[in-house]
């Protein structure tokens, strides 16, 4: 093996060998990184919506509980007025809307 030519070819080869090696598995580290932050972004997506949800349902369940209240205090005939009341209530708060509209327009003239 004392051939330059010979011995250059090797060294080459080994190089290349080598250089494919480190590629290869920068490749699959970069890969792997890659996966694995997908997996904790999809993680942390799947929590959030799951937070949100939940926080929805209880904020319907308390608007359903609060909504029931006043029905139930505002209903409280039995002999199926429950429907002519809640329109009594309906209309009292258009009522209290219009004097607040009424009100709100005298201020804004004297200001």
């Amino acid at each position: 093996m004392s051939d330059p030519m010979l011995h250059a070819f090797f060294v080459g080869r080994a190089l290349a060998e080598v250089l494919n090696e480190q590629a290869e598995r920068l490749v699959t580290d970069s890969l792997s990184l890659l996966g694995k932050f997908d997996a904790e972004q999809r993680e942390r997506l799947r929590q959030l919506t799951e937070d949100v949800m939940a926080r929805a349902q209880q904020a319907e369940a308390e608007a359903a509980q609060t909504a029931s209240g006043v029905i139930s205090t505002a209903g409280s005939g039995t002999d199926g007025s429950s429907t002519q009341d809640l329109q009594a209530t309906i209309d009292t708060l258009r009522a209290e809307v219009a004097q607040v509209r009424v009100a709100l327009q005298q201020y804004r003239t004297t200001v």
